[in-house]
């Protein structure tokens, strides 16, 4: 059984954290994910990325608590680091990430889908949050960054800081999950909603861009990213896909892109 397991199937990179029952993660399991995510970026014929939890209880329960207890302080740190370097990857992918959320999702494992660029939860799967604090520690994955960016300064903290979960309905309120699902199909509905990104449906390549032009414009003033935007602009503007757009535009007729 593999820590993480990964595979394409119909324009989709699925990538399944694989570590029962709570999915935590090692340093074995951060390489796997790390080539998952560099697999999935190179393969022209995947236009998504989904990350899920294997099983029904659990998407992720953050970083192997037992495995940190046993390693040095020197390790601990270089682990953390690693991390943010896969989760850099991840995040600057330019690809469409989306996280199904199907299972309780805590610490890292909160870090892992804040990485991603939507969430998507199973109603009445399970609760979210941020506990390191009840460690004595911090969020080392990007946790106190990426959450001030989607709840806001004044709710990060507080959620950071008493380290509480929450429901998905409650995260949803805060901006840290986009949509909730119904239980059952779940992770069907999550592939079919994330079909509507991939070629023909969309031009997956420009969907990309989209995700480039906001995530790093994001980092630096408006008038860098107004920069960065005309010279993405200019890329798909010379891409097959928008050729066939403002071809099928003016044919009246619907596109059928390629992700070129």
């Amino acid at each position: 059984m593999a820590l993480i397991e990964y595979r394409a199937e119909n324009g989709i990179g699925i990538i399944e954290l694989n570590n029962p029952p709570a999915n935590a993660y090692t340093l074995d399991s951060l390489r796997l994910l790390d080539e998952a995510i560099v697999q999935a970026r190179f393969d022209t014929s995947i236009h998504v990325i989904v990350i899920r939890g294997a099983g029904e209880k659990f998407f992720c329960a953050g970083a192997d608590i037992n495995m940190l207890f046993r390693e040095s302080s020197e390790f601990r740190n270089q682990f953390a680091l690693f991390g943010h370097e896969t989760l850099l990857r991840l995040e600057n992918t330019p690809k469409l990430v989306i996280a199904a959320i199907n299972g309780h999702c805590a610490g890292g494992g909160l870090e892992i889908a804040m990485a991603c660029d939507m969430r998507i939860a199973k109603k009445n799967a399970g609760r979210m949050g941020l506990a390191e604090v009840n460690l004595g520690v911090i969020p080392g994955m990007g946790g106190t960054q990426r959450l001030a960016r989607l709840a806001g300064k004044s709710r990060a903290i507080e959620l950071a800081a008493t380290g509480r979960l929450i429901a998905f309905e409650e995260a949803q309120e805060y901006g840290l999950v986009e949509d909730i699902f119904e239980g059952g199909d779940f992770f069907a509905q999550v592939l079919d909603y994330s079909r509507q990104f991939v070629a023909p449906n969309k031009p997956s390549k420009a969907v990309g861009l989209i995700k480039r032009a906001i995530q790093t414009g994001l980092q630096g003033s408006q008038y860098e990213g107004l920069a960065f935007e005309r010279e993405l602009l200019a890329q798909a503007f010379a891409s097959e896909d928008a050729a066939e757009g403002l071809a099928a535009y003016k044919e009246k007729r619907v596109a059928k892109f390629q992700g070129k």
